[in-house]
């Protein structure tokens, strides 16, 4: 089946950051998602198929991390979408 890749791109205030990241691993069709602040890159963690529990700690704990100190930024998250053959 091929796969299609698309990129989306949302706000979230510093508070929210966390909780946003860990609903869109739970999503289960991410391939990387990248966190930015103004027009930098300040964290970007490429993600796996079944990525789940204690391999995911490090990355949220980086995200909160990011959290506490950025106000504002922009998630930008990369998915794949697979689409059946014709």
């Amino acid at each position: 089946m091929p796969e299609r890749t698309f990129t989306e791109s949302f706000k979230v205030a510093g508070e929210q950051l966390v909780d946003a990241v860990k609903k869109i691993i739970h999503e289960g069709n991410v391939r990387r998602v990248i966190i930015k602040h103004d027009a930098h890159t300040v964290a970007e963690f490429p993600l796996t198929v079944g990525v789940i529990g204690a391999v995911l700690a490090p990355v949220l704990a980086a995200v909160a991390a990011l959290a506490a100190v950025l106000k504002e930024c922009t998630i930008e998250v990369e998915r794949v979408e697979t689409t059946p053959d014709k």
